[in-house]
């Protein structure tokens, strides 16, 4: 009987709270390598704040995080830093600087923490950006990009330090259903073309259903259930039911999401 291997990512009775409001309340989950999995759960309901645990940009108040085995939420920043090198993440917004062209946003990253020469950082940017369907988009400005090519700039700078780990913050938000399959297939072929483990945050059930591999459900601070995206259709849970299917009528209630 051969070993199982231990979770690329693993959270362990994770709690965060802002003052009074109680974000995080013991939220388990394990993610294994390779492994796409999306995360569900209504506004407010503290999925960016997982991710951002997870990467170490916030401080549980309580519980750990492992990535590849190592115990990352006592770690010191510079420690932290290093750590970090294993994640690529795309923001919500974007997050692209106006001020720099598509290559140099695209290899800021690289500008940042290698000794690479700007000649090699705009090679390994050109070659990222053929990577996610752009060609002959490095010398343009952001403003003169459509919604949709800024999104995949996004994502070739989320993959240009070639990491581990991929982090997808609402990666369909603001696009019309056609450009968002576009996101979603680009999302399966950089899972299968450089073998990354990901974790996705949506409220886009077509999305979720379409890039996962597996599909947890975040609510009032808690992971209430993980399946693939067949279980999770099939779910007996009547929170996950009135989620996927959108309904208004249900325990979920304004006032839960809110």
């Amino acid at each position: 009987m051969t070993e199982l291997s231990e979770p690329m990512i693993k959270v362990v009775d994770l709690y965060k709270s802002f003052g009074s409001k109680k974000v995080l309340q013991g939220a388990d989950l394990e993610i294994n390598k390779g492994e796409s999995m999306v995360v569900l759960g209504g506004s407010g309901t503290g999925k960016s704040v997982l991710i951002k645990c997870i990467i170490g940009i916030l401080r549980p108040d309580a519980g750990k995080v492992y990535v590849s085995g190592q115990e990352v939420t006592s770690l010191r920043e510079l420690e932290l830093n290093d750590i970090r090198k294993k994640f690529g993440m795309l923001f919500q917004g974007g997050a692209l600087f106006d001020s720099l062209s598509v290559w140099e946003n695209v290899g800021f990253g690289l500008k940042q923490h290698t000794n690479l020469s700007g000649k090699e950082i705009k090679e390994r940017a050109v070659e990222k950006l053929k990577l996610v369907g752009l060609f002959n988009v490095e010398n343009l400005r952001t403003s003169e990009l459509s919604g949709g090519m800024m999104k995949r700039v996004s994502l070739a700078r989320a993959i240009c330090m070639e990491p581990e780990i991929l982090l997808y913050d609402e990666p369909t938000t603001g696009l019309d259903p056609i450009m968002a399959d576009v996101i979603n297939e680009l999302i399966i072929h950089l899972k299968k073309t450089l073998k990354v483990t990901s974790i996705a945050i949506t409220h886009d059930m077509v999305s979720a259903y379409k890039i996962a591999d597996k599909i947890a459900m975040l609510y009032k601070g808690k992971i209430i259930e993980v399946g693939t995206p067949d279980e999770i259709k099939n779910s007996k849970n009547e929170i996950v039911q009135q989620f996927i299917h959108g309904r208004a009528e249900g325990p979920i209630t304004a006032e839960n999401i809110k």
